[in-house]
């Protein structure tokens, strides 16, 4: 896994061994940041379940002002602070080590552009997660939210019930990318 473009383009990472995490593969990050180019300068990016930090850290590469990692386990934490100084991405890093909830409850006081959710797979965390930024109006105007999922209908089905609206699915092989604003 590598950072695809911007300042530490091509800086390799270092990623977590076993099957706890899922990295984003290189093909998916690629298309996702072709997606969102022209959102991701000077945007405040928020990279939930971070793992590696892999998906953040390339935001900042590509010009972002802010990006908030968050992951709850020690070990995810540990190579994402190995990668922030790969990157030489430190003063524009926020990394918490904590549960989801604690951080969108009690750690981010600015608003966001861009938020990036890839929770482990078969879990309601994403759905969980937008209902806590909504509920704590943690987004700026026009401001996007990108779930990573393997079962889009599920997702798809639980967001009917939350103020946001669809814009794009893209799939990549088992991997759904959905787009969505706040309405």
């Amino acid at each position: 896994m590598r950072i695809i473009a911007g300042k530490a383009k091509g800086t390799k990472l270092y990623t977590l061994e076993g099957e706890n995490t899922r990295p984003t593969l290189d093909r998916v990050k690629e298309s996702l940041f072709n997606i969102i180019q022209n959102e991701v300068q000077d945007a405040v990016f928020l990279d939930m379940f971070s793992g590696s930090g892999a998906i953040g850290l390339e935001a900042v590469s590509r010009g972002a002002k802010k990006a908030i990692l968050c992951d709850k386990s020690k070990e995810a934490c540990m190579i994402i602070k190995k990668n922030i100084e790969k990157t030489h991405a430190l003063e524009n890093i926020e990394l918490y080590q904590a549960d989801f909830k604690e951080v969108l409850k009690n750690k981010i006081h600015e608003k966001l552009d861009i938020v990036f959710l890839d929770p482990p797979y078969k879990t309601d965390f994403a759905i969980e997660a937008i209902k806590i930024i909504v509920e704590k109006d943690l987004l700026n105007q026009n401001a996007m939210i990108i779930i990573e999922t393997d079962d889009s209908n599920r997702i798809l089905e639980d967001l009917k019930y939350i103020d946001c609206e669809i814009k794009d699915i893209r799939k990549y092989g088992r991997a759904y990318l959905i787009f969505l604003e706040r309405i």
